[in-house]
């Protein structure tokens, strides 16, 4: 294996990650597999004196650190709005994500009717996240908390959870399929309890 054949591979394996990166829906793992991508990439361009190319993958690596820092403080870019079960915007958001809200959650049927809580969360404007609810007293019934794939590791459910409390909601629960999001359920507190998810607030 000859020292040019290493270099080679260095720069088609910087040049892979950045193609890759391109095909992932998540914007978080784009960002970061772009970065590891471009570093690499960066790395190849000194080694072969192409400064111009070096010079680019630099600043698209801060700038990648730059949106991977700021996802980290979500609460800086999120907007939580309420909406009717009349509304265009809602009605056309659950159609849209139809198949993948019955990807995430097999078999889940639920009734806009039966939701007098209906929340979207939005990123600096564009639509992440729908909840559905049933509030009875200080009580919220979650009867859907999807995330749009995009901004699934954006940490909306934190956020929901503190706009919740400043709601006066007191308690959460969800009795719903639950089989994808075990994790994600624990890791925001919920306890499982007769069947269903409960979390108090």
């Amino acid at each position: 294996m000859t020292k040019e054949f290493i270099i080679e591979a260095v720069g088609y394996l910087g040049s892979f990650l950045v193609l890759v990166s391109f095909l992932m829906t998540s914007v978080v793992k784009l960002r970061i597999v772009n970065t590891i991508g471009s570093v690499i990439f960066m790395i190849y361009a000194v080694i072969i004196h192409s400064y111009p190319t070096a010079v680019m993958n630099f600043f698209l690596v801060l700038i990648n650190l730059h949106f991977l820092w700021k996802s980290r403080k979500p609460d800086e870019q999120l907007d939580l709005i309420r909406l009717e079960k009349d509304d265009r915007l809602l009605k056309y958001l659950l159609e849209y994500y139809d198949k993948d809200i019955q990807t995430c959650f097999p078999s889940i049927s639920y009734d806009l009717n039966d939701a007098n809580r209906i929340y979207v969360v939005s990123i600096e404007g564009k639509p992440a996240g729908i909840t559905l609810g049933r509030l009875e007293g200080d009580s919220m019934n979650l009867l859907l908390d999807y995330s749009i794939p995009a901004y699934r590791d954006f940490s909306i459910g934190e956020y929901l959870l503190e706009k919740y409390r400043q709601e006066g909601i007191k308690r959460l629960t969800y009795s719903g399929p639950a089989e994808n999001h075990v994790a994600y359920l624990s890791r925001l507190g919920f306890t499982e309890q007769d069947g269903r998810y409960v979390r108090e607030l």
